[in-house]
């Protein structure tokens, strides 16, 4: 078994195989760990904020009808008070018309001519071992109504009660709200109020507007906390928002990408522009729309944490078994024909090595960062397999080259995981040029090992070999039996 190379090959294959299971153990490590810090981030943006998503304007207009309803009336004896009874002793009944003023479903206006201009500034707040992004905005929204437009929605004898009309604006959570909330139309200041939670918990402001045709414009400062992403739906005919921000990792999502954005190390901007007929919501109607702006319509920016260390790792582990596979083909190539091959066992270890070297990146990484603790928890991993190869395997000056491949394999992982958009070509450059360079290495081996030399039989029916014969020459003959 020692003397046949692919019998050997074949083992080192099957170990690495065998090498998979401690590989999904430390994956499973990691995402644990990175569900913890999602679950700690959450839990911190939620008490600063959380994320945070603004809706409306809306100008809510309430509607009355006045209407004639026959009512069943009870028909009452004059003399006596009491109702009256027909001669089968039955209630006897009479039915008047009378004009009731019933409320119906309001009248929801979006705005016109709609802008935001949203500031934020961004800082890190911890918890334990974890950073958490925040941010505080501002956010100034200027925005008209055209109200002659809430007409065209009423039906019958339907009237707009115009002076108690009210402006609406969503937010998320009232509580991460800071500094105080200006609403004016034109130069008059309105008097702001927190608005019940409504179907979908979601909260905000409202305010009483008097008759909104007085007013040309209005506009509307807001202060608030958040955390992870601030988007915002774009309510108006025509809608444009502009986002500053010195984060400098900014993750557009939602409906609408930004027509135009600069970012630099020293934060972003962008913009968008969206016209009504983008998005499907109705600009006047008789149903609350606020759902369906947030869900379909609504945009933003989320404070994107590029390449951070838990993506990483769990990307590193992924070319694990890559690295375990590489490895042990370097020892089974470069240890040669010896008479003492690397044991199974000996292999284990090795892999057992390169398995654990994730998780000690990861527990460093916590501590220090990503860079630093690949450098440390990579060049502790090359010196110790590189040392027992020296002193275990015997390897003598042939260990150095196993420590420079896993020196240049370390490396390579390192690039390959600083590069989140080349990982993929770099991972598939890297196994091709391993399977190939392992069919060069291996182009003149004797994979059947050498052959077995024939025993020699013994025995009365053992064939004796003709060369020997010849070469024997004549015999002595004992005496003959006598017949």
């Amino acid at each position: 078994m020692s003397r046949s190379l692919g019998l050997r090959l074949l083992i080192v294959g099957m170990l690495i195989i065998l090498m998979f299971i401690p590989v999904l153990f430390v994956g499973d490590i990691i995402d644990a760990r990175a569900d913890y810090n999602r679950d700690t981030r959450s839990s911190v943006g939620h008490e600063w904020g959380g994320r945070q998503s603004l809706s409306g304007p809306v100008l809510i207009i309430p509607v009355q009808e006045t209407v004639v309803v026959r009512e069943k009336r009870e028909v009452l004896d004059e003399e006596t008070g009491i109702q009256r009874l027909d001669a089968d002793d039955k209630p006897v009944f009479r039915y008047v018309d009378v004009q009731k003023t019933l409320r119906r479903n309001p009248v929801y206006l979006y705005p016109g001519e709609f802008t935001a201009d949203i500031d934020t500034q961004t800082e890190e707040r911890h918890r334990g071992i974890f950073t958490v992004p925040v941010y505080t905005a501002g956010a100034d929204l200027v925005f008209d109504f055209p109200t002659e437009d809430a007409v065209d929605v009423l039906t019958g004898d339907e009237i707009l009660l115009w002076d108690e009309a009210e402006l609406h604006v969503s937010v998320t959570s009232n509580r991460a709200l800071r500094g105080t909330a200006v609403l004016k139309a034109g130069s008059e200041v309105l008097q702001m109020e927190p608005r019940a939670l409504n179907e979908n918990r979601i909260g905000g402001v409202r305010a009483p507007t008097g008759d909104p045709r007085q007013h040309d414009s209005y506009s509307l400062s807001l202060d608030f906390n958040g955390a992870e992403v601030l988007s915002i739906a774009p309510v108006g005919r025509s809608s444009v928002v502009r986002y500053t921000s010195d984060w400098a990792h900014p993750s557009f999502n939602g409906a609408f990408l930004p027509d135009a954005h600069e970012i630099s190390e020293d934060g972003f901007k962008a913009t968008w522009s969206i016209p009504h007929l983008a998005r499907p919501l109705p600009q006047v109607s008789r149903e609350s729309q606020d759902y369906a702006a947030r869900s379909t319509s609504s945009f933003g920016v989320e404070l994107y944490q590029p390449n951070d260390f838990y993506q990483k790792s769990y990307r590193a582990a992924r070319y694990g078994i890559l690295f375990i596979g590489l490895t042990f083909l370097t020892i089974f190539l470069i240890e040669g024909q010896t008479k003492k091959p690397t044991h199974p066992v000996q292999y284990i270890m090795v892999g057992l090595v390169q398995s654990t070297f994730f998780l000690l990146m990861l527990a460093l990484a916590e501590q220090m960062g990503f860079g630093m603790a690949y450098l440390i928890a990579a060049g502790a991993t090359v010196a110790l397999i590189t040392a027992f190869g020296a002193m275990a395997l015997k390897l003598g000056k042939r260990c150095l080259v196993l420590g420079l491949l896993l020196a240049v394999l370390y490396g390579v992982l390192y690039l390959i995981l600083r590069s989140a958009d080349y990982a993929l070509l770099a991972g598939s450059i890297l196994t091709f040029g391993a399977i190939a360079g392992t069919m060069y290495a291996t182009r003149n081996e004797n994979w059947y090992g050498a052959p077995k030399e024939p025993k020699p039989r013994r025995g009365w029916f053992a064939r004796p070999d003709p060369a020997s014969i010849a070469s024997a020459g004549p015999t002595e003959q004992g005496p003959q039996p006598q017949g």
